[in-house]
């Protein structure tokens, strides 16, 4: 029988990157976590300290098709992230942004749960203006090549309000920003995994442009933390709320301190810039502050060590 006082959660991409984390601290926290994954991106590996786990529920499910089962709350972050991965299958990229959201707002509208989507900081495209706030509206191609990521979290987006304001329903939309950390895939084209994995395996490593673009990483635990301060909110906060870290570095500086951290002896090379990429992104996490409390903690160093400490485990490198 379910523990009167337990809460009971579904955490669709469960078993990616970010999802493992999440369906963790809920475990932590005393919770009961049904993890859905269709392991297009995410891998049983990141998941399989839990599988004993009393309280811990795996099912493997697309959520571009309907799912039936009784939770509390929903964590929507099923969707590939990392350019390399939404870009493989363009058109079920975009289906599991829409058609996933569409039944997972169903779901929620049948239990009448509370319901979080993880968006993300890409619905801002390349940014006219700096740092990013809320109310900005995006500077996005709908007909580039990340268009099919782009579109479908800005259309996911859309959704949710609508469902909110037509049905009442209880959301959050939350707003990621870059985030990085033990469990990301090695070969999800990120510049933090690509930056480390380059460096300890001893290959050059490889930055598209000049280098001078910026971005603001932020460590998947303060990452979490603000997931769930958002969702454990009252209904008047609704969002969208960017969660992400407000500290810019460029992409150089980030390859020059990555190699000093290994102590490898890889050199910089340079290719040319991907279409629609970013020149800036930067959250403003004034909303964070306000509503939430939430700021993240961890140094970039500090988090990079963690970071490098699991890839040279994965890896499987002497020493």
């Amino acid at each position: 029988m379910k523990d009167a006082y337990r809460k009971s959660y579904l955490v669709t991409g469960g078993a990616g990157f970010l999802g493992s984390h999440l369906c963790e601290k809920l475990l932590e926290r005393g919770d009961e976590v049904i993890c859905v994954d269709n392991f297009f991106t995410g891998s049983k590996r990141n998941i399989e300290h839990l599988l004993h786990h009393p309280h811990f529920e795996l099912m493997r499910h697309d959520v571009t098709f309907p799912l039936y089962i009784e939770v509390d709350e929903i964590f929507n972050l099923a969707c590939p992230a990392s350019p390399v991965h939404y870009q493989h299958d363009p058109v079920q990229t975009t289906k599991t942004s829409v058609h996933g959201a569409i039944n997972m707002l169903g779901l929620a509208k049948r239990l009448r749960a509370k319901i979080l989507q993880a968006s993300t900081s890409e619905v801002y495209g390349d940014p006219q203006i700096h740092p990013q706030r809320e109310d900005y509206w995006g500077h996005v191609n709908p007909t580039g090549h990340r268009a099919c990521y782009d579109e479908g979290k800005r259309c996911a987006e859309t959704l949710f309000f609508d469902y909110h304001r037509q049905h009442n329903l209880r959301i959050k939309v939350m707003r990621i920003f870059n985030t990085y950390g033990p469990r990301m895939h090695p070969n999800d084209g990120r510049v933090v995994s690509n930056f480390i994995v380059q460096a300890l395996t001893g290959k050059d490593i490889t930055l598209y442009g000049d280098g001078t673009q910026t971005r603001s990483f932020c460590y998947v635990d303060d990452l979490i933390e603000g997931a769930l301060k958002l969702m454990d909110t009252g209904d008047e906060v609704v969002g969208p709320i960017n969660i992400g870290n407000p500290v810019e570095s460029t992409i150089r500086e980030l390859a020059e301190r990555i190699i000093e951290m290994t102590g490898s002896r890889s050199t910089i090379v340079y290719r040319p810039l991907p279409s629609d990429d970013p020149t800036q992104r930067c959250p403003d996490i004034a909303r964070a502050r306000e509503c939430l409390g939430w700021e993240p903690k961890v140094p970039l160093e500090e988090g990079l060590r963690s970071t490098i400490e699991y890839f040279d485990r994965l890896l499987g490198r002497p020493g």
